[in-house]
């Protein structure tokens, strides 16, 4: 073929040799470009083809260039090739010829010719000129390797042969060696293969006669597989990563004999290579956070090579929990508003996430709540990390913590507690400066500052006169614990600016300004040396009157007084003398009995200077009339002035004259004119008495319905009425008298008297009796003498009882000595007074008798009477539908205030549910459980969720649950009624099945919670146990006496009873119930009511421990002295079972024994051992039996501790005493492996070590019983309290203690197994534990704390407990700090 031959026109060849065949290409009509392609026919035979052929070139002119001839032998469908001859030049009119030797193997070849082709012959005998070749063979290598191909040359090497090997590229022949000496190999090496040298590969070789062409010989490269995807994620973790390796689609070949996953970061290097037998593949122990990428490497057999990997998956791990928290966190830097804390620098490997961040969470106490922050901490790279947390209050505890966080989790540092420091404090409060003014002194009292901000060394007070023409006093201080002070030798009725100041170690806080004025003093009357008057007749006296010295405000007037000397009243000391606040005219002195009159009144101005003034001149002086003397009488002269200022008024007085009986009896000085004014006066006093007898005769009868315990106190009360209005004017003689007495043994003057009367009001409800004012006339003292009556009923009658009262109210004081007589010779008095009640019907019942509500009663002998009876809004078309067993109830001074009936029935749950809507009830108080002793006692009458009974919805919103009650909330609809209220049952669950509560501690707690979560404005509070009648009496009977021993100081209980009964049959159905009554009262009254709120913590805890300096007690101490005087004491007979001899050697102290109704039998059979050991049940706040108190185990009960621990399903054991072979104090359990105690075995699983607890989990189980499973038990070991010490060395570490246990029993149990508390002897030490917990659960559930009553009521159950007052300080001290 031609590429292109351009013969356009040729000249026409030479004649072609003879005997020649010629075939002719003309490529005139061909495109400059275009090829000329001859076809041979087919060579058929496998051999060696000598083909020898000519050619003959011409072009347009001799010399030209037309172009190149290319001969190429192509082989099947084997590619075109490389020319295997070629020739070029120019075109000469001659005829060329050429050998060519073909090889053919197999299948058809052909040989393409270009141009003209003559004398183109096929030679059966090889050729002479031109070397062939004989076979090749095909070769086969793996990538990268090299094919070594060998062709066999027929002929002999010559220097004229040009040998090659026809391939894609350069394949440079290695060496020829003779095979004999007709042939030669020629090696050609094709080097480093790769896929694309895959082909057919043929050897040529040229001579200067021809060209010889080999058969194709197949080079086949093996290419080691590579993946063509890369493989897919199918789940992440922090540390692992899944994959699917993809590894069907490859490039390369196969087969394929393992799979490696290759995998390295994408920012370091190479990690490691992982083989491969599945198609799925977890890549695990990689970091988490981290980017990867995956590849996948696939080997072929034996030398075949592992490929290249394949295209990389980019995956990232997730983070993983940070490692641990922070460690080692200190604080070191304190200050009074700020602290710095350090803690150890971590990295990568603790975060175990690039994306995290670190933050400081602190707690403080600020203005009585608990405060929680948290704030970012930016420092997390430096070598010494540190944060600086500012805006505390200075001298408060703060509880910090870091908190690492990552998107897969938290972790904590420990809790570090520090005190911030000292600073000054804040101002003392300006409201709680009380002043008390007297004239020359004034009592300043204060409270410390609000804000403390650390210990108060001391206060200043400075003292300034206002205003101040002198030098101001130096300034007082005071110590701390003094918070008064008396200021003295100041000016009366002058105005003091006080400036107090406290301070700490760091100086004095900012001060707080007051005033208070002094009370003015009585005029300084001048002095009368010789009491003569400048004159004197039968009917008068003449004296000098001076002007008296003002102190504190000016004199307003002057008074002059005729006193009446009789000779039956015993003369005062000389040296002591009385003024005369209430003004008597003379018209009235004689209607009231009274010794004195004024008988003159002059202003300030009347007398500047000592003027003349004549007594009994029969003239009338601003309103008094002066009277003459009569001569056959003695008479005291008194001249008193009287100074007036800012609501006070003081009298100073002085006798000026005395005037003995005249010789004679003068003729009487105008009688007609004392008569009228007698009479006048007679009448007033008459009309006034008589409208205050008409009144109190109309209250009377309207009290008369009043409640049945006031009923004999206002018969008592008319009684003493009468009698003082039968004898009115004795009484104002009495109360002028009174008064005067008053005066007389308070000071010399009114005012002490009326300080004297401030100071004591308080006990009179907060009225003061007297009038402390000036004497204006007749109308006040009217007023004045009202007022005194009123107070002289109120005191006249505070006992409400009488000598020879058949069952009279008992004082709150005489209660316990009341109860004790009554106790007497086998409680007789009781008896006695029980059997008087009426037993039995006392009132019709016949609604109840009624054939269609016999069903609705639960007892026969308990209905409703009619008189009181409940009565429902009828049903239309339902007979008798205003029926249900309940009666009302008054409470003290509420009417109807309780409504008292059975246990709901199924047949009366909606009469019931009716009756607390119409009534609306907001409270019900159930007290009875609803199966006692296997009878049911009550239907459950409300719903786990919600139910609706016909038109009534009732949801169940909220379930409390404590240890002795239940409080359950619901949201309450009725039908046609667009509101929902809110009705609470309170369930006391503590009443044992037979006989009442062994104790009314828990009982008084219910009522009090009863009481404080009642609406003031609800309808009655409904009460109901099973019938109806006895615990129902029970409880209303306490609730109304606890408010009458309030509001009175007395109790009526046989009273309370009765009225109950006239209102329900059997109210308090038994003596045991009634004697129960009594002890409940008591105790209630001897111990009161010690709820503190949470928010009044701290201020209690510090009032409770300030020491009395007179009496040098604190008011815990108080406490502590009742809390001993109630705590009951146990009797043989309650300790039996502990006393029996089988029984001493399981008693480490046979005085400290627990009694019969709260020992924990022990359950698990052990040969011939007994089922006691020294232990006892007690309640905490929540749950009934919580906590099982007992000693450490001795040698001999090691086995019945194990026993107790297993049978009471206990999870957490809590050791408060060391192990002290000593005083027989074992170590109970196994360091390690597993100990057996007859049929239990206890195995060590794990011991950790923080601070003072050393905690220990052992798995326990019944070698007996293997189906029961196994038992986790955690023991706390305190190692805080050491044996020398009464309380731990750090509340801090006992609440951490209290803590950890909470939290074990709520993660393993749910909060439902037992803990197990032990110290020596199962008593202080315990108890103490058991009471804090009991306080903290209190006060994270109720937001109040009562200590009193969590000691108390565990020393119900067994008197040692919390034995020490030290213990009990710490109680409250502890809370405080839990609080805090």
């Amino acid at each position: 073929m031609t590429n292109p031959a351009l013969l356009s026109l040729p000249p026409p060849p030479p004649p072609p040799p003879p005997d020649s065949a010629f075939m002719m290409v003309n490529t005139s009509g061909r495109f400059s470009g275009q090829k000329a392609q001859l076809l041979m026919p087919q060579l058929k035979e496998n051999d060696t083809h000598c083909l020898i052929f000519q050619y003959y070139v011409a072009g347009q002119r001799e010399g030209a260039n037309p172009g190149q001839l290319n001969v190429y032998v192509k082989e099947n469908n084997s590619p075109l090739g490389i020319p295997v001859w070629n020739a070029s030049g120019p075109a000469y009119p001659t005829w060329r010829q050429v050998e060519l030797a073909v090889n053919k193997e197999d299948g058809d070849g052909m040989l393409n010719m270009v141009l003209v082709i003559v004398y183109i012959s096929l030679s059966s005998s090889l050729l002479v000129s031109t070397p062939h070749f004989l076979h090749i063979k095909g070769v086969e290598v793996n990538a990268r390797q090299t094919a070594t191909f060998q062709c066999t040359v027929n002929g002999r090497p010559q220097d004229s042969h040009n040998l090659w090997l026809q391939v894609r590229r350069q394949a440079p022949m290695r060496e020829t060696r003779p095979v004999n000496s007709r042939r030669y190999i020629a090696t050609f090496d094709v080097e480093n293969t790769t896929k694309g040298d895959s082909g057919r590969y043929r050897c040529i070789v040229h001579s200067d006669k021809g060209v010889g062409v080999s058969s194709y010989a197949d080079l086949t490269v093996k290419q080691p597989p590579v993946p063509i995807a890369p493989p897919q994620l199918t789940a992440v973790g922090a540390t692992y990563l899944w994959i699917q390796l993809n590894a069907n689609s490859i490039n390369g070949d196969g087969p394929i004999v393992e799979r490696e996953v290759e995998y390295r970061t994408v920012a370091g290097s190479l990690i490691d290579n992982q083989p491969v037998d599945k198609t799925t593949h977890k890549i695990g122990h990689l970091d988490p956070d981290t980017e990867y990428e995956i590849s996948v490497l696939l080997t072929r057999p034996l030398d075949g090579g592992t490929g290249a990997p394949g295209p990389p998956l980019r995956a990232k791990t997730k983070c993983a929990d940070p490692m641990h928290g922070p460690r080692r966190l200190e604080v070191v830097d304190i200050k009074s508003k700020q602290i710095t804390v350090r803690w150890e620098p971590f990295g990568y490997n603790v975060t175990r996430c690039h994306s995290y961040n670190l933050t400081v969470q602190y707690r403080y106490r600020a203005g009585g709540k608990e405060e929680t922050r948290e704030e970012v901490c930016y420092d997390t790279l430096s070598v010494a990390p540190q944060h600086t947390i500012r805006n505390l209050s200075p001298y408060t505890n703060v509880s910090v913590k870091l908190v690492l966080r990552n998107p897969e989790g938290i972790k904590q540092s420990t809790n570090v507690g520090v005190l911030t420091d000292e600073d000054v404090p804040g101002a003392v409060p300006l409201e709680s400066i009380q002043g008390s003014t007297y004239e020359e002194k004034i009592a300043l009292r204060w409270r410390e500052p609000v804000q403390t901000y650390g210990i108060i060394k001391q206060y200043e007070v400075r003292s300034e006169k206002l205003p101040s023409p002198f030098a101001h006093p130096g300034p007082v201080f005071k110590f701390s614990n003094e918070t008064s002070h008396m200021f003295v030798g100041l000016y009366p009725g002058s105005t003091y600016s006080f400036t107090i100041r406290a301070s700490t170690v760091k100086g004095f806080g900012p001060p707080v300004i007051t005033q208070f004025t002094t009370k003015i003093s009585a005029p300084l009357m001048p002095g009368y040396d010789q009491e003569t008057p400048l004159n004197q007749t039968d009917s008068t006296v003449t004296v000098l009157l001076k002007p008296a010295q003002s102190r504190g405000a000016p004199v307003s007037k002057y008074q002059v007084v005729v006193e009446e000397e009789r000779p039956r009243r015993a003369r005062r000391v000389a040296e002591i003398l009385r003024c005369y606040p209430v003004p008597i005219h003379f018209q009235n002195a004689t209607v009231l009995n009274s010794q004195y009159y004024f008988t003159a009144e002059l202003p300030m101005g009347d007398i500047k200077t000592p003027v003349p003034f004549c007594i009994g001149d029969n003239r009338t002086y601003n309103g008094y009339w002066n009277a003459p003397l009569l001569p056959h009488k003695s008479y005291s002269i008194y001249y008193q002035a009287v100074s007036t200022a800012n609501g006070e008024t003081k009298i100073d007085c002085v006798r000026v004259a005395t005037k003995g009986t005249a010789t004679r009896k003068p003729d009487a000085v105008e009688p007609e004119k004392q008569t009228d004014h007698t009479v006048k006066i007679a009448g007033v006093i008459a009309g006034v008495l008589l409208f205050v007898i008409i009144f109190l005769g109309v209250v009377l009868v309207m009290k008369k319905r009043r409640t049945y315990h006031s009923y004999t106190y206002y018969l008592k009360l008319a009684k003493k009425r009468k009698e003082t209005m039968s004898s009115t004017r004795q009484e104002m003689t009495v109360m002028v008298n009174s008064m005067d007495k008053s005066y007389t043994e308070q000071g010399t003057n009114c005012d002490e008297a009326i300080s004297f009367m401030d100071t004591h009001s308080h006990t009179l409800n907060g009225r003061n009796p007297f009038v402390p004012t000036a004497i204006l006339g007749e109308k006040t003292f009217f007023i004045f003498f009202l007022q005194y009556i009123s107070y002289k009923r109120e005191v006249a009658d505070v006992p409400p009882y009488q000598t020879g009262q058949l069952h009279p109210a008992i004082r709150v004081a005489d209660l316990l000595q009341h109860i004790t007589q009554m106790k007497c010779a086998e409680g007789y008095g009781f008896k006695e007074e029980y059997e008087s009640f009426f037993e039995g019907q006392s009132a019709p019942w016949d609604s109840a008798k009624k054939d269609e509500n016999r069903m609705k009663n639960r007892y026969g002998n308990i209905i409703a009477y009619d008189h009181s009876r409940v009565r429902l809004q009828a049903i239309e078309g339902e007979q008798s539908s205003d029926y249900i067993n309940a009666n009302y109830v008054d409470g003290y001074h509420r009417p109807n205030h309780y409504i008292a009936t059975q246990g709901p029935m199924q047949e009366t749950v909606y009469d019931f549910w009716r009756m607390v809507w119409h009534e609306n009830t907001a409270t019900i108080v159930m007290v009875t459980n609803l199966v006692e002793v296997g009878r049911v006692k009550c239907c459950k009458y409300w719903p786990d969720d919600t139910e609706i009974y016909r038109d009534m919805k009732v949801t169940l919103i909220e379930t409390q649950l404590l240890s002795e009650y239940v409080i359950r909330t619901f949201a309450v609809e009725k039908r046609g009624a667009h509101e929902i209220r809110e009705i609470r049952q309170f369930h006391f669950t503590g009443w044992p099945d037979h006989g009442v509560p062994y104790h009314a501690t828990g009982l008084l707690g219910f009522v009090r919670r009863v009481k404080s979560k009642t609406p003031a404005n609800a309808g009655p509070m409904v009460v109901h146990c099973s019938a109806g009648a006895g615990r129902t009496g029970c409880f209303i009977v306490i609730d109304i006496m606890l408010d009458m021993a309030e509001r009175e100081g007395v109790v009526d209980i046989y009273n309370c009873v009765r009225e109950l009964r006239s209102r329900r049959v059997n109210m308090v159905q038994t003596e045991e119930q009634y004697v129960f009554i009594h002890d409940a009262i008591l105790e209630a009254c001897l111990c009161g009511d010690t709820t503190i709120p949470a928010n009044q913590l701290r201020s209690v805890y510090y009032d409770m421990n300030r020491l009395d300096p007179q009496t040098n007690s604190s008011q815990i101490k108080e406490e502590f002295r009742t809390l001993n005087m109630v705590t009951p004491t146990l009797r043989v007979e309650d300790c039996s079972i502990a006393l029996l001899p089988r029984n001493h050697e399981k008693n480490r102290c046979m005085d400290v024994l627990p009694p019969d109704r709260c020992l924990p039998f022990l359950i698990t059979i052990d040969g011939e051992s007994s089922n006691y050991i020294n232990a006892a049940l007690m309640d905490s706040y929540k749950q009934p039996s919580a906590f099982i108190v007992t000693q450490h185990p001795l040698p001999n009960t090691v086995k019945d501790f194990w026993r107790l621990v297993l049978d009471y399903h206990c999870t957490s054991i809590v050791m408060l005493n060391d192990v002290d072979p000593a005083q027989l104090c074992p170590q109970y359990w196994p360091e390690n492996g597993v100990h057996r105690h007859g049929p239990i075995q206890v195995e060590f699983v794990s011991a950790d070590l923080e601070e003072d607890i050393i905690s220990r989990i052992f798995r326990i189980y019944n070698a007996a019983r293997p189906q029961d499973g196994y038992r986790m038990v955690q023991q706390f070991q305190f190692l805080g309290w050491p044996m020398y010490r009464d309380t731990p060395v750090s509340k801090r570490s006992f609440l951490k203690l209290i803590r950890q246990v909470d939290k074990w029993q709520e993660e393993y149990d749910g909060g439902e197994g037992r803990t197990v508390v032990h110290c020596l002897n199962g008593g202080g030490r315990s108890g103490t534990f058991c009471a804090i917990s009991i306080v903290c659960e209190m006060l994270r559930h109720q937001r109040s704390v009562d200590v009193f009553h969590a000691v108390k009521t565990l020393r119900n159950n067994k008197p040692n407990m919390v034995d020490l007052l030290v213990r009990t300080g710490p109680d409250l001290g502890s809370v405080f700090s839990f609080r805090s």
